[in-house]
């Protein structure tokens, strides 16, 4: 067995996530993990390992208690680190974020009432890819993410975890090989069954770079995602956020002279148009976010969850 902990910059309050269901996959109870922390497979070098995650409860030293029952070398350590800050954020600094845009109209109060804030992603952007294929024009997420653990069950490896098995989620060489149709039967469509398959093959290829991907500037990234068969500019916008990183950009979506999107979104909550605004209000909305659009977006993101909850709490 090893155990490890990790620190995380502060202020950092993990509980805020357990509201946020999108951040979770099929096999979590999030409602479970302030006892029992959170237990995921992740891939450290050549195999994947199951580990449970406990977080100490304090937002300004935030640490984070690590178990895993296999035995892990040092070096193996080190890579599950490195898997583990990018889940949970631990090496983002959005200190700075919180002075700049402390009296923004829109992200003063968030900002505020959040804080301690920084999202959940998946292991890594492949994880994040193959989810955002299968969940696209789903409306109902615990359904896609049955279909999704259905995936990892059928291509990933299958890791002993209390009387039973725990799947991995299958990383490109697992996937490359898959018959469409039989993805199909999995539940997503032949379509993002191909989407899956292509890129799986593309990165076995070297086609595609994910950890390129993770590190480019945020622009590049956005052009590069949306040149990937199955990735459109929502979905290329969306997977942008969750590279563990502070920074992006919002690229402009327009649909019958109006946007869409994310920037849709940003232009709405300030108050403007988003079938009728210039480029420079647009960057007056952001001129509080710079450096730190993707931490920024998250924070109003999580608010309307937050908000959505509190009504549905009074319609019942």
């Amino acid at each position: 067995m090893s155990s490890w902990t990790l620190k995380s910059i502060p202020p950092h309050d993990w509980y805020l996530c357990l509201d946020v269901e999108s951040y979770f996959d099929h096999e979590h109870e999030p409602e479970k993990m302030f006892e029992e922390g959170f237990t995921r497979p992740i891939p450290v070098d050549e195999r994947d390992v199951i580990v449970t995650v406990y977080f100490n409860g304090d937002v300004d030293a935030p640490e984070f208690n690590i178990e895993c029952k296999e035995s892990l070398s040092k070096e193996e350590i080190e890579e599950a680190s490195t898997v583990l800050s990018k889940i949970f954020g631990l090496d983002m600094d959005i200190r700075p974020l919180y002075d700049q845009a402390a009296n923004d109209p829109v992200l003063g109060d968030k900002l505020s009432n959040l804080y301690g804030l920084k999202r959940m992603t998946r292991a890594n952007l492949f994880e994040d890819i193959q989810y955002r294929i299968v969940q696209m024009q789903m409306n109902h997420k615990p359904t896609a993410k049955k279909m999704m653990y259905a995936i990892r069950e059928t291509y990933g490896t299958a890791l002993e975890y209390k009387g039973g098995t725990l799947a991995a989620w299958p990383r490109p060489f697992q996937l490359m090989k898959a018959d469409p149709a039989n993805i199909r039967k999995l539940g997503p469509t032949v379509r993002k069954g191909e989407y899956l398959v292509g890129l799986a093959n593309d990165i076995v290829a070297g086609n595609v770079d994910m950890d390129w991907l993770s590190t480019c500037d945020p622009l590049t990234c956005y052009n590069t995602l949306t040149n990937i068969r199955g990735i459109g500019p929502s979905a290329g916008q969306d997977i942008m956020m969750m590279r563990g990183r502070t920074d992006s950009v919002f690229p402009s979506n327009k649909h019958k002279g109006e946007e869409k999107g994310l920037r849709r979104w940003i232009i709405w909550s300030y108050g403007g148009d988003p079938g009728n605004y210039t480029e420079e209000e647009f960057e007056g909305y952001l001129k509080n976010w710079t450096g730190y659009e993707a931490a920024a977006l998250e924070f109003m993101y999580v608010n309307w969850i937050l908000t959505e909850k509190e009504k549905q709490a009074k319609s019942k």
